[in-house]
């Protein structure tokens, strides 16, 4: 299990992987060998379990938008070989099946939420809180718009997932986490090595001639795998995005300035008050009080004759909308700092208030938000814009006129892509410019055909593209005179690499007898040491998959290690182990084993899925997924 808790954080792409997925129920089910296509499907199904559907739509959106958080996690697009490789398409299956065999669950179990309990967990979500502190209902509008949801959607999906989360707590919520896992994980994650280490490089190789013209013709006809050209496409694509500089330059100042006036409570910090009152039984006690406050009585000297502390009448710094009684709340923003007000009956009975200290209202001057506000003002048309443009062009083609000649009519005009291969990039080697940053769209491309007519790509934001293929250029082989001054390098890499392991090879087995400066004297490289080496770290200087042969390497071994590059090769002698102690109430085990219990929680609830999966019945449509993820059937 150890293995298995940091398996996904063992490389940089693994590591944003767990950080996307962690917290989410991705729980694999043992359906992949279930291997003839069920019938019974309808064309738009990949899956269903019980009486819940996975639409070919849900799916194709739910993993495009996985895939873009995905995307900007690492700040470049990932491909769909790159997705299918990593296993994120079934993943994300099992994903949503759990989900719904969880949904499933809950209905048949009668659970229930009220309208009042979804409103109260919205409200209280930091993310749709104002400058205020407090929710805003524009800035409510303004993110589940964006993220494409009505607010109608928005609430039923929170109604599910709030339900999914009472199912999942009830049944694992408080399962007890072993000490002994525990401390076993902490060591695995929080052990120390240190190392000597040698660095063999181009500059140990020595000189190296250029090759004759038939080595370089042997080596580039024994490789020429590696240097064929991948299959290019021509392509023309039409973008409808809300990411419009122009969109945003069409907002004018006047436009801006309405909004921010209609929307003024984002950015207005409202004005808190330190407030203090003594509450009475009745109102004729209060007044009472109030006579002697004006003949010289402090508020202190009232509050002591009832026996109230300071802690008991103090209500802390509030804003008038934070106060739940409103007639108190009046009062109490009425005065200036000190007075004290006139006898209020309130809510919850009669009471003198006052304020000690004030924090006045801020205010965020136009000029501070103009920019974004013109953005979200733009971005808020284009949506609008965006839907009107997209309906009209798709009811265009559903009448049979090609788009090139729909876009004309518009006043629009493709992009013409000259060459793009399946991962985005052109004959330079270079992610392809012009293309919006879906995956689906050069996926679907390649899933084409020239003359063929493709379903539209909605993209992440509310925008949408369309993409037809103009020409294709199949894979071929390169000749030699295309490609000489890769093949050069390529073999001259080759020889560096070929010299220096012979040089790394002899080190290591002189270790064997001779101490580590003796034999780096000898052999003319710099030793160097380096600790505090964990796994799955790196540090400056030593490489991530040389930490990994370190921790392979028992103290005192020998570890022989190519570099990032087969240019490099690192020597090295493990010098130390540091076995660290666990305090039981320190962050890092707290940490620890916070992670233990999460997989011990999704260990449970998966196997709660696959029970789940038997009892409810579940089927997976193979043709409708190769086809949403590949194009084809097979």
């Amino acid at each position: 299990m150890l293995r298995g808790i940091r398996t996904a954080t063992s490389n940089w792409f693994g590591r944003v992987i767990t950080g996307i997925i962690l917290g989410l129920i991705a729980i694999s089910f043992a359906i992949w060998g279930i291997g003839d296509i069920f019938r019974g499907f309808g064309q738009s199904t990949v899956a269903s379990i019980g009486r819940s559907e996975i639409t070919i739509e849900q799916f194709r959106t739910t993993y495009n938008e996985r895939l873009q958080q995905l995307a900007r996690q690492i700040g470049r697009p990932v491909t769909p070989d790159q997705a299918n490789a990593l296993g994120l398409p079934r993943q994300l299956l099992g994903q949503m099946l759990a989900e719904y065999a969880l949904d499933e669950d809950a209905r048949r179990m009668g659970l229930r939420l009220s309208d009042a309990d979804i409103a109260r967990k919205i409200m209280a979500d930091p993310t749709f809180r104002g400058a205020n502190g407090q929710f805003d209902r524009g800035r409510f509008d303004m993110i589940i718009r964006q993220a494409g949801y009505s607010e109608a959607r928005f609430v039923t999906e929170q109604r599910k997932l709030l339900l999914r989360r009472e199912v999942a707590e009830t049944l694992a919520g408080s399962i007890a986490v072993p000490q002994t896992t525990v401390a076993v994980q902490y060591r695995f994650a929080n052990e120390q090595r240190s190392i000597d280490y040698v660095v063999f490089d181009a500059s140990q190789a020595g000189d190296i001639p250029e090759p004759s013209a038939d080595e370089l013709t042997r080596y580039f006809n024994d490789r020429k795998s590696v240097f064929r050209a991948p299959e290019y496409r021509a392509l023309d694509v039409f973008v409808l995005s809300p990411d419009d500089s122009a969109r945003v330059a069409a907002v004018s100042d006047d436009d801006a300035r309405k909004a921010y006036t209609d929307r003024r409570s984002r950015y207005v910090t409202p004005e808190r008050r330190e407030v203090q009152q003594i509450p009475f039984p009745t109102i004729e006690e209060a007044r009472a009080a109030a006579q002697k406050i004006a003949a010289g009585s402090t508020f202190e000297q009232i509050a002591a004759e009832r026996g109230l502390k300071d802690t008991d009448i103090n209500l802390g710094m509030v804003t008038k909308a934070g106060m739940l009684d409103a007639a108190v709340a009046d009062a109490a923003f009425k005065f200036p700092a000190g007075q004290v007000s006139e006898p209020v009956q309130g809510r919850f009975g009669s009471v003198l208030v006052r304020a000690v200290k004030i924090e006045p209202e801020k205010v965020q001057p136009f000029e501070e938000v103009a920019d974004a506000l013109k953005r979200e003002i733009a971005t808020e048309r284009a949506k609008t814009d965006i839907t009107d443009q997209h309906n009209k062009i798709e009811d265009e083609r559903g009448a049979g006129h090609p788009l090139a000649e729909i876009l004309q009519k518009l006043g629009h005009a493709p992009t013409r892509i000259g060459a793009v291969d399946r991962s985005g990039r052109g004959p330079d080697g270079e992610p392809v410019k012009g293309l919006p940053a879906s995956p689906e769209l050069v996926a679907r491309a390649f899933s084409s055909d020239v003359g063929v007519e493709n379903d539209v790509v909605r993209l992440p934001g509310g925008g949408y593209a369309w993409v037809e293929v103009m020409a294709v250029t199949p894979s071929r082989e390169r000749t030699l005179d295309e490609v000489k001054d890769r093949v050069v390098q390529r073999w001259r890499n080759d020889e560096i690499a070929k010299r220096i392991k012979v040089k790394a090879d002899a080190f290591a087995d002189k270790l064997k007898n001779t101490g580590f400066a003796e034999a780096a004297a000898a052999a003319g490289v710099r030793q160097q040491s380096t600790w505090g080496l964990k796994r799955g770290q790196t540090n400056a200087a030593v490489p991530a998959k040389i930490v990994d042969e370190v921790f392979r390497t028992a103290k005192d071994g020998i570890g022989n290690v190519e570099g990032d590059q087969p240019t490099t090769r690192f020597v090295f002698r493990v010098t130390d182990v540091t076995v660290p102690t666990l305090d039981p109430v320190s962050d890092d085990s707290k940490r620890v084993s916070e992670l233990v219990r999460t997989s011990l929680f999704e260990e449970v609830l998966g196997q709660y899925a696959a029970y789940l999966q038997g009892e409810l019945g579940m089927q997976v449509n193979e043709r409708a997924l190769n086809q949403i993820l590949t194009g084809t059937t097979n």
